[in-house]
């Protein structure tokens, strides 16, 4: 682009158009010599840059501009997804001050030679690689130049000395095979818990360490390390917290609401709930059918677009639940207390009402800003046991009333039902582990969740009706390949899945249904499970296929997602519901902001990785805890499950427990070992032993490392020290097993550690 020896100040949409359309980076100098300014003229352009970036047109420093909301020409990115084996990245440094979400940008390989391709390692997710970027008719794409060393908060572990005296830095992610060598220990002693950062520009440098964490096996570890492990956002700013000290001042009075405080609505949650979004109420209406009200905290009145507080909410994009503590999406004074549905509170809310029929469906909603009085705050198992043992009153028994409707139409529209327990652990005051188990699913759980369905397809459909924008939960339907994949494998178990059938849930429950023997229906469960896509947030409606549901959106958490209260937002704008904020203190407006309707699918994109980012962290922290719960049981015997099979090895879960653990195929006897990936199979070619997805069998612990939160099985009766006659190598795919790879001589690792320290965790004599 050529505006040279123009000699005027260029406009700001002159400016942008140039550093959008320019090849390379783009700073004031490169402005100045395009647009032929010179002497004042480049003063009076300094002036014009800083106030388009006062006015949100522009981001980035003096020597690289780039559109705000965009990504500079060339930057540092960070892959988030690997999908269908593409990548997506978003930017590693994305400015939290700034309220739109950081673009999602699909990374394009380089169509060079051989030997240019050689130069990147494939990528997954969590790496960091330096990129050329552009903004397509389609979207952003990256151009990857090279990857880059992993980020100060993916370096965490343990210090660790070998014979020699030398430090070393333990991985806590298990993902993570070796130890780096340590070049500054600084203060941090052995078997200490640590942040470091590389020493130079490559691993060869060594790590310094540059801030000491404590005592790895304390139980408070295990949810830090995954906080600083997925960059999980956990202090709040000052302002933030200013803000959100302002709005809970502001006054809830009947005068401006549907008051409801004169019906019994409980909320019905965990017993060691940390906040109550939803309660719920019914009564008969008369004809067969019920009236219910879902009340949801009015999260939408004290959290306003474009503050420091909804700033700091869509950065988080939810909260993330850990045994241990909760990094709440909102402040404590509005988390836990003023939006939190609690007993004999008069809180503020939003009411759905619906009318039921006699068969579950939803016949007509309405939606308002309600004042509420909670009646009671009830446990699940508390509320079970009244029904069960006919100690209900009346407000219980019109609940159980309408649930029983609402689960006609559940039946009769089929969802799909895969039993997939949920692991639960128990601390003491202390934070010691006391119990890990399966949470127990009782009627009272559907009941709830019935209710909370209910009230978001009518969120959906009332927006959809009002034209107004929705946040929808989508899940869609299983793609071919994935269906192509599932007819493979269950052909190798003599099934047939019809290919040219329109996909429904019922389809797969019917298909379990016929299955008796509890260890096919487990390997058959799995594969369907690897058969379902993953659920997102998006504006646009593709359905709910899990649900079986056309519309779907999520009203019934705004204290812990932040879909849900944009959804809120819509609501209000819609349902003309606005409740100015005083003057001066609070964003005045509590509806959707012009600049996040135009940037819904944005917004949607970031809160749904930031949920994909808590649901990796949970799972990490119940991982350790199971890993450190088990560390003083290792050489039991325990029933397991095939989770997993692959050419290396097979992953086992514990039944009852959970945890999954490798089973190395070198440790599995002397034969070889051929991978059928169809099959999800591994099968001894002279033995004709197999292993596959789903079988149940009698595993020994061999190893239980609760820092990486890694477990490690053996067959029992295996000896694993089996190699074969010379001369025979293993076909393309297949594996021999009692071979091991040799690790570097005295370096600390998974496998080696002074004094039983954390690279080799078997006993630690502490007990759980």
């Amino acid at each position: 682009m050529n505006k040279a020896k123009q000699a005027s100040l260029p406009s700001a949409e002159q400016i942008l158009e140039f550093i959008q359309s320019a090849d390379g980076t783009v700073g004031k100098r490169e402005i100045g010599k395009a647009f032929g300014l010179k002497g004042q003229e480049k003063i009076a352009l300094k002036k014009r840059l800083k106030d388009m970036a006062e006015e949100g047109l522009i981001d980035g420093k003096k020597t690289a501009y780039h559109r705000m909301g965009g990504v500079p020409k060339v930057t540092v990115l960070r892959i988030a997804e690997i999908e269908d084996g593409e990548a997506y990245a978003i930017p590693d440094s994305w400015n939290p001050d700034d309220a739109t979400p950081p673009p999602r940008l699909y990374v394009r390989e380089s169509k060079g030679g051989k030997k240019k391709q050689a130069r990147l390692p494939a990528l997954k997710v969590g790496d960091r690689v330096l990129a050329r970027t552009e903004e397509t008719g389609r979207g952003w794409v990256a151009h990857p130049m090279k990857k880059l060393p992993a980020k100060t908060e993916s370096m965490m572990g343990v210090v660790e000395t070998d014979r020699d005296g030398k430090h070393w830095l333990a991985p806590v992610d298990k993902r993570i095979r070796s130890s780096s060598a340590i070049a500054d220990v600084g203060e941090a002693e052995e078997g200490q818990l640590v942040l470091a950062e590389l020493a130079g520009r490559s691993q060869r440098a060594g790590v310094n360490v540059i801030e000491v964490l404590g005592d790895p096996l304390e139980p408070k570890s295990f949810s830090l390390i995954a906080i600083a492990k997925h960059g999980i956002p956990y202090v709040f700013p000052d302002a933030a917290l200013e803000e959100a000290d302002r709005a809970a001042k502001l006054p809830v009075t009947p005068d401006k609401r549907e008051d409801l405080r004169h019906l019994p609505i409980v909320a019905i949650d965990p017993a060691d709930a940390r906040d109550h979004d939803d309660a719920i109420w019914a009564e008969p209406d008369g004809k067969g059918g019920f009236d219910a009200v879902v009340a949801i905290a009015d999260v939408s009145y004290y959290v306003r677009p474009g503050g420091a507080l909804d700033r700091e909410a869509r950065k988080r994009g939810n909260s993330v639940y850990f045994p241990d503590r909760v990094v709440p999406m909102l402040p404590e004074i509005l988390s836990a207390d003023v939006c939190s549905l609690g007993e004999g509170d008069d809180r503020a809310a939003m009411a759905c009402h619906l009318k039921i029929s006699s068969d579950g469906k939803l016949k007509d909603w309405r939606f308002t800003r309600a004042i509420v009085r909670i009646d009671e705050v009830i446990a699940y198992e508390d509320a079970q046991e009244r029904i069960d043992n006919d100690k209900a009153g009346e407000n219980l028994k019109n609940l159980w009333g309408c649930w029983e409707a609402l689960a006609k139409a559940r039946a009769e529209r089929e969802p799909l039902d895969l039993d997939l327990p949920e692991r639960r652990v128990m601390l003491d005051e202390q934070g010691r582990i006391t119990e890990i188990a399966v949470r127990e699913r009782l009627d009272a759980h559907r009941v709830v969740e019935d209710f909370m369905i209910a009230a978001n397809v009518a969120s959906a459909k009332a927006l959809e009706a009002k034209k107004a924008p929705v946040v929808y939960r989508v899940h869609e339907t299983p793609s071919r390949e994935k269906l192509v994949a599932l007819k493979e494998y269950l052909a190798t178990l003599d099934r047939n899945f019809a290919m040219g059938q329109v996909i429904k849930p019922s389809i797969f429950n019917r298909f379990l249904a016929e299955i008796d023997d509890p260890a096919e229906k487990a390997q058959l469960m799995e594969a369907v499970l690897r058969s379902q896509t993953q659920a997102y947030y998006g504006p646009t409606n593709a359905g709910h296929f899990g649900l079986a549901l056309d519309s779907y959106g999520h009203f019934t958490s705004p204290i812990r997602r932040y879909a849900d209260l944009l959804v809120h937002r819509s609501l209000v704008d819609a349902y003309g519901l606005e409740q100015a904020a005083p003057k001066g203190d609070l964003p005045p407006t509590s509806g959707l902001s012009d600049k996040d309707k135009a940037d819904l699918a944005k917004i949607s994109d970031a809160i749904s990785q930031s949920e994909r980012r808590a649901m990796e962290a949970e799972r990490d922290t119940i991982d350790r805890y199971v890993a450190a719960w088990l560390a003083s049981r290792v050489g039991e015997t325990f029933d397991t499950r095939i989770t997993g099979v692959q050419s290396f090895g097979f992953f086992a879960t514990i039944e009852g427990l959970g945890g999954d653990g490798l089973v190395p195929v070198s440790t599995l006897g002397n034969d070889y070992y051929r991978y059928d990936e169809k099959a999800q199979s591994l099968v001894g070619e002279r033995s004709g032993e197999s292993f596959t997805t789903g079988d149940r069998l009698k595993l020994k612990l061999a190893e239980a490392n609760p820092l990486t939160g890694a477990l490690k099985f053996e067959v029992p009766d295996s000896e694993g020290k089996g190699v074969e006659p010379r001369g025979k190598r293993p076909a393309q795919g297949e594996r021999r097993s009692g071979t091991k790879k040799s690790g570097r001589k005295g370096k600390p690792g998974h496998q080696q550690g002074k004094r039983g320290r954390p690279g080799n965790i078997r006993h630690q004599g502490r007990k759980r």
